[in-house]
């Protein structure tokens, strides 16, 4: 048993304010770490403790992996969770925990090294006995290579970005024409956002429905999925609303069955244990593609947890901390249906383009079956260093449409002055 006494907080905004709580409410003590940009953020005023770890830039900050280990160390702390986004998916980073003593709060740095990269999860997927679209399993090294493949595939293709995602070094290619600038431009933005223009090509599916399976391991070879959330309702590629029941799912329970078992394939597959996320996409005619696996908590979590009962981050801590996965798939059940908001600092009159500020005025929903993850307050002022993700608006109900009718509800009650955003 590793006995989990003080976690140290890799992140900040709402997932980190998240996993406050939840130490919280576990009896840990909760180390925050802030930027010069972040000095007066919700999450360090949350924290137990708070650490200073540089410059407003995050490759000087939330991305430097020593300065992140070095205030693990100055204030005792024993394990680190990284939320999403910044180290979350970076082998690097459980490696140099498991180097300097520490407990990371996630899968195996051999298993994010592994999914982290699309191609490699692509194989991953077919060995699992998992459909995956027509494409590379490798990274494509030239034009003619590409030329070669998306010929035999069939347009329209998409070139992504290898080792990263978000959208980022991402082309939709209609004809052959196309193909070198787009190899090109796609390769380039790879290289800028994610240190690799290594990009592979994949057959473009129009209109499919994008949806995820929540899985959840121990270390011990213990499996379960607790089921779908849909996120076919995007903005350039980046998900805006989510829900469990799957719509489509709820149509079609084989299919949900399928795709539950498929994804519990793929985590296998890759030796996983913690939280993960399998997402597939489907076409028109119920045909299911292994897309990705994302080796951390999700920004959608709370869908699932709302709709099982069950605390996603704290069975995160407990996995790390050496305990057993008491849950078997025959317990896991969902009730109602879920559905989450991301609400931006964005402003839709000049194509959502983020909009920092000080908010002057903030008052949020409340009531019942309505969850507000957020990490913002009335004063504090939005950077412009960082993602303008301000909140999540989650709400549950008994069917669809009371949840819908309630997330309508809570949509018009929020109130944020001082800013542009989405709402």
């Amino acid at each position: 048993m590793v006995s989990i006494r003080k976690v140290l907080i890799a992140n900040r905004g709402e997932i980190a304010v998240r996993i406050i709580r939840a130490c919280r409410e576990m009896g840990i003590a909760s180390v925050a770490v802030y930027s010069d940009a972040d000095r007066a953020s919700l999450h360090v005023r949350m924290a137990d403790e708070a650490a200073h770890i540089g410059p407003s830039e995050s490759i000087h900050s939330y991305l430097s992996i020593d300065r992140i280990l070095a205030a693990a160390k100055r204030h005792g702390a024993d394990s680190i969770h990284p939320g999403y986004g910044f180290l979350s998916e970076n082998a690097e980073f459980p490696q140099a925990c498991a180097d300097a003593g520490l407990t990371f709060i996630g899968p195996s740095a051999e298993t994010i090294r592994l999914m982290g990269s699309k191609p490699r999860a692509r194989r991953v997927a077919q060995h699992a006995g998992v459909p995956v679209l027509p494409g590379t399993s490798a990274g494509v090294s030239d034009l003619q290579e590409a030329g070669i493949t998306a010929a035999e595939i069939g347009y329209p293709v998409l070139i992504k970005a290898a080792d990263g995602g978000g959208g980022k070094g991402m082309r939709r290619v209609e004809t052959a024409a196309e193909l070198d600038s787009a190899l090109l431009a796609a390769s380039s933005e790879a290289r800028r956002a994610f240190g690799s223009g290594s990009v592979y090509i994949e057959k473009l599916l129009e209109r499919p429905r994008h949806i995820e399976i929540q899985v959840l391991g121990d270390r011990f070879g213990h499996l379960v999925h607790l089921g779908e959330r849909e996120c076919s309702i995007q903005r350039r590629h980046q998900k805006v609303i989510e829900e469990c029941p799957s719509p489509l799912l709820e149509r079609y329970p084989d299919l949900r069955e399928q795709m539950g078992a498929a994804a519990v394939k793929v985590a296998r597959e890759s030796g996983y244990f913690n939280a993960g996320t399998v997402e597939f996409l489907v076409n028109a005619t119920g045909q299911f593609y292994f897309l990705e696996m994302n080796t951390r908590v999700q920004v959608e979590h709370p869908v699932t947890e709302l709709a099982t009962g069950l605390d996603l981050v704290h069975w995160q801590i407990r996995i790390a901390d050496g305990e057993t996965l008491t849950l078997s798939q025959d317990q896991i059940r969902w009730r109602g249906a879920a559905i989450e908001c991301r609400i931006y600092a964005e402003d839709p009159a000049n194509d959502f383009f983020p909009s920092p500020g000080t908010i002057t005025h903030l008052s949020m929903p409340a009531g019942a079956g309505v969850r507000l993850d957020s990490g913002v307050y009335q004063g504090w002022t939005v950077p412009v260093e960082y993602d303008p993700m301000l909140a999540k608006l989650a709400v549950w109900g008994e069917t669809r449409p009371v949840a819908i009718s309630r997330m309508q509800r809570a949509i018009g009650e929020c109130r944020v002055g001082g800013i542009a955003t989405n709402l």
